[in-house]
């Protein structure tokens, strides 16, 4: 194998999540040339990592060379002769197979197992329903089928363009006066469901400001600026700080959730980002059932109310009273928040930070 095209997952977390096996297969073939596909949301997820020589960006709403046929053709032209499939739609394998790969590996679901070469099959029960397990485990099967044998850490980096973005948002609010400091993540690209209220929210931040004398950063995405503004206002603490009015980028998330002691979020992309690093992590459960995103991380404690409801999977809460979520009290969060701040002590623990 000369070149081997993986085609990342199509949500941040999974990219994360995917991340053992994808850094399996380089140590597999150090000889091979890896190229990554996937689209452009989720390309600055790896950006800084050492693994691929080449990233195509597939979107099928993008310019011609991003879709179908476009993608293809940039395979055939790098002369692509494996395919590694984590996405499990019909369009990924028949990009994989347009593009002249001559092995293609992954999940035979959605009618295209045909154009698989080395077919996986996902864990049913005896009537035949999927059973919840860890994407992780099913990423590291592809991996390991191709001959790569990858374990359970997940690993990112950053670029030397984050980590200044980074130092830049500590020295705007003054974080470095804090022994500690707490990332907060509200926001879910999923749907509503998972939201955590910003209530919730900026009660556990005035908790934790009082009780640790750390500072908080309320983190977000382009569409959620005001819900980080809101929160760091109604917390009503001079310690709370929200990133809404900073130049936002998925490479400057990384690198403040590096940089920060804890991190509390919903079930999104920046809580892999914390495992990644190696942070310490309170991770907030509603619709999801847990078992899909486990990640055997053990500086993570997940929260989640056991409902007759749920897990419903649902990005809006079909019976409009969002028990799952609103349920789940700030008291309970802090405490879960207090158990890892103080498993490591200040003396001892080491915290990544900007050259």
């Amino acid at each position: 194998m000369h070149r081997i095209a993986l085609f990342l997952p199509n949500w941040i977390g999974d990219v994360v999540m995917a991340t053992p096996a994808i850094r399996a297969v380089r140590a597999a073939f150090p000889a091979a040339e890896l190229v990554a596909v996937c689209k452009p949301y989720v390309a600055d997820v790896l950006a800084g990592a050492p693994w691929f020589g080449r990233t195509i960006l597939a979107d099928k709403r993008g310019p011609r060379s991003q879709r179908l046929f476009g993608v293809a053709r940039q395979l055939r032209e790098a002369h692509v002769d494996t395919a590694l499939l984590f996405p499990n739609s019909f369009r990924t394998a028949l990009i994989a197979y347009l593009g002249g790969s001559t092995r293609i590996v992954g999940f035979a679901r959605y009618a295209r197992g045909r154009m698989l070469t080395d077919k996986l099959y996902a864990k049913t029960d005896d009537r035949g329903r999927f059973v919840p397990s860890p994407a992780l485990d099913d990423y590291n099967r592809l991996a390991a089928a191709l001959g790569a044998a990858p374990d359970h850490r997940m690993e990112l980096f950053t670029t030397p363009a984050d980590d200044t973005a980074a130092e830049a948002v500590w020295k705007q609010f003054g974080l470095a006066r804090y022994a500690r400091v707490v990332a907060l993540n509200p926001g879910a690209a999923f749907g509503a469901a998972k939201h955590w209220g910003e209530d919730h929210f900026a009660e556990l931040a005035r908790a934790l400001t009082s009780r640790f004398g750390c500072g908080a950063l309320v983190l977000c995405g382009p569409g959620e600026r005001e819900m980080a503004r809101k929160i760091a206002e109604e917390s009503r603490s001079p310690h709370v700080f929200a990133l809404s009015d900073a130049a936002l980028s998925l490479g400057l998330t990384k690198a403040l959730v590096k940089r920060a002691d804890l991190l509390v979020t919903t079930d999104s992309g920046p809580r892999h980002f914390a495992a990644a690093f190696n942070r310490p992590v309170v991770s907030l459960f509603g619709p999801t059932h847990i078992e899909w995103t486990e990640t055997y991380f053990a500086k993570e404690i997940c929260l989640q109310k056991k409902l007759a409801c749920g897990p419903c999977q649902q990005r809006v809460c079909p019976l409009g009273h969002h028990r799952c979520m609103r349920e789940l009290t700030p008291a309970e969060v802090f405490r879960a928040a207090e158990q890892l701040l103080t498993r490591v002590p200040l003396a001892t623990r080491e915290v990544p930070r900007a050259a």
